[in-house]
This record gives C-alpha cells, sequence and structure tokens, in this order.
C-alpha cells in the first residue's frame, strides 16, 4: 500500500503527524523518488568525495594524524609506544564522530576509518609480538582483531568504506594462515601466478577463492536490500564486489590459463560478464579486465611479438562494447534467464532498444 498526500493529511488531522513531520515525509518521497528517475540507466552510483572542500580536509587529517602520533612517540616514552596506534585510533574514532556522524563527508570518513583499521592492526600485531607468539600467529591474531574492530567501527558510523576495510583485514588472515614459505619466496621472485593456481598451490588458491566467494555473497545481500542503488546498502555492495572480483577472477583465471591457456581463460571472462551483466555491476568486472592487463603486459615480458597489439585491441573493442551497450545487453540477458530465486531483488532492466 502506498500513503499518498491524503493519508498524510488525515495524519496530521487525527494528530499522529505534525504538519512540519508530514511535510518532511512529503519532500522524503520526492527526493528519493527524483532520484530514482534522474539516474541514468547504465550508471553504477559510487561517490568517493562531494567536493575539493573534502579533499582539502583530507589532506589535513592526514598530516594532523601523523603529527599527533609522532606527538605521541616522541614524548611517551617507551612504555606508552605500545599504546600509541591504540591512542590515535581512538582519536579517529573521536574525530569520526564529527566528520562523519554530523558533516556526513566520504573523503574524511574515509582517512579516519583507514588510521583507525590502521593503528588497531599496529597495536595488535606489538602486542601478540611481545606476548612469545611466532610470527604466523601474530599476523593471524593481528589480522582478526582488525576486522573485528572494522565491524565495530561500521556498526558505529554505517561507513560502507568499512566493508572494504574489514574484507582486506580478513583477506590478511587468510594469506597469514595459508601462505607458506615458498609462496612469499614464489611472489618475492615473481612467479605470482602460481599462487593462485590451484593445481600449484591448492591451499593458498582455494582460501583465495572461498573469500572470493564469500564476500561476493555479502556484496549480494547488501545488493538484494537496495535495487535502485540509492542507499548505504548499495555502497557497502560495491566494495564487497570490488574486494570478491580478483579473488574470482584471479584464482580461475588463473587455473584455466595453466591448464588449457588464453582459450579457456576468454571463456571465463564472457561468463563473468555475464555474471557482472546480472547484477549489474561493471566494478565487478574491471576486475576481470585489470587481470586481462596483467595478462598482457606478462605476454609482452614473455616476448610474444606483435601478438599482444591484437590482444588490446580485441580487448579495447570488448570493453568499448560492453560499456556502450551494457543497458540493452544486460535487458536482453535477463529477459533470455529464466526466473530464479532473488531474480526479483536485482536492479530492475530496462528496454533493450
Amino acid at each position: 500500500m502506498t500513503l499518498t498526500r491524503e493519508d498524510l493529511r488525515a495524519a496530521v488531522a487525527s494528530g499522529i503527524l505534525d504538519e512540519a513531520q508530514a511535510a518532511r515525509l512529503i519532500t522524503l518521497g520526492q527526493v528519493r523518488e527524483g532520484v530514482r528517475t534522474s539516474l541514468p540507466a547504465e550508471d553504477e552510483p559510487f561517490e568517493f568525495f562531494r567536493g575539493f572542500s573534502e579533499i582539502f580536509i583530507s589532506i589535513g587529517l592526514i598530516i594532523l594524524l601523523t603529527g599527533v602520533t609522532a606527538l605521541l612517540a616522541a614524548f611517551g616514552g617507551f612504555a606508552l609506544l605500545t599504546l600509541v596506534p591504540l591512542l590515535s585510533a581512538a582519536i579517529a574514532w573521536w574525530w569520526a564522530t564529527y566528520f562523519t556522524l554530523k558533516r556526513r563527508m566520504t573523503l574524511p570518513s574515509m582517512v579516519l576509518a583507514s588510521a583507525y583499521g590502521t593503528g588497531i592492526l599496529i597495536f595488535a600485531f606489538t602486542v601478540l609480538a611481545r606476548g612469545g607468539i611466532d610470527e604466523r600467529g601474530v599476523a593471524i591474531g593481528g589480522f582478526l582483531l582488525a576486522a573485528l574492530g572494522m565491524v565495530i567501527w561500521y556498526r558505529r558510523f554505517r561507513l560502507p568504506f568499512a566493508a572494504f576495510l574489514t574484507g582486506g583485514a580478513v583477506l590478511g588472515a587468510v594469506y597469514s594462515i595459508t601462505a607458506s614459505a615458498a609462496n612469499v619466496v614464489g611472489m618475492v621472485g615473481g612467479g605470482y601466478q602460481q599462487l593462485f593456481d590451484l593445481g600449484e598451490s591448492p591451499a593458498f588458491a582455494t582460501a583465495t577463492l572461498l573469500f572470493g566467494i564469500g564476500a561476493f555473497l555479502v556484496g549480494m545481500w547488501f545488493d538484494t536490500r537496495d535495487p535502485h542503488r540509492l542507499g548505504r546498502h548499495a555502497a557497502t555492495a560495491f566494495w564487497c564486489h570490488l574486494l570478491a572480483a580478483p579473488a574470482l577472477v584471479n584464482t580461475v583465471a588463473v587455473t584455466l590459463m595453466n591448464g588449457g591457456g588464453i582459450g579457456l581463460m576468454s571463456i571465463a571472462l564472457v561468463m563473468i560478464t555475464v555474471l557482472a551483466l546480472v547484477i549489474d555491476r561493471r566494478s565487478f568486472l574491471t576486475a576481470a579486465i585489470a587481470y586481462i592487463a596483467i595478462v598482457i603486459a606478462w605476454v609482452m615480458g614473455e616476448g610474444g611479438g606483435t601478438s599482444w597489439i591484437f590482444v588490446l585491441l580485441l580487448l579495447g573493442a570488448f570493453i568499448t562494447a560492453i560499456g556502450t551497450w551494457w543497458v540493452q545487453l544486460r535487458a536482453f540477458v535477463m529477459r533470455v534467464l529464466p526466473n530464479f530465486p532473488g531474480k526479483a531483488s536485482l536492479p530492475p532492466y530496462g528496454s533493450t532498444e
């Protein structure tokens, strides 16, 4: 049932609402309807900052937090030095009550959340290292405590970017659990592709793949609660998909490439493109494109002659076509697909014309 103006007038007349409250409800409805109507169909809304003032304030916050941390470290003594990261995190929390809750500034809030997460992580590393725990235990415990701290931050400030920092800390814990000394040496030596191959490094690659699936499911949980992409849930889903896509794309694509060459990897790219169209997330597909760019660099490094030029031409044509006809392609895919659980909770799709 939809409330009309007559319903609001009746609510005012019966004393349920006063005139000011009714006016605010009408204004809110008009704003939401206007945003939904004016939002371009091919747009995936994302807000990094609202103006240069936020960049200006963010630079000041970075300098100020650095100075506060240095001041505490210089005059606090050795005993207090252990608490300096925790104190810096506490200061970031304090300032966020103004810049995030009151001013609703995006970029300064991201800076403060990053400072808070970094402070918790360094403090956890320092305390755990002094407890006689081995390096792997320190890394696992530190990342998990940082992830817990970021969950608390998200609960308090409802900042979507905090989901990205939480996922990053969880991914750090996953790496700390599964990465062997050989994996680390291989990464340093440039053999990063083997780390994501299910055949070469099953534990490491499988854990990364599971992390990607988990981050994707969390992102879809938020996405289905805001299919029109107007609020905090959709913004949180954006950061979750930004975490999920590299983990999924790298693990699947590297395994297929090592097992069947560029052909199988191209098939995987098409499947990922279809998935991105279904969920209407260009950010998810961007990660696949970034990985293909890495493959191009690898081909060039292996002395592939001029073949990489044709790869660039094909990749550029593919990206341009997908970006240009995204709305039409998504409408076609969604109409072809049969009904499945959750389809109605995905963003609406328009005409194929």
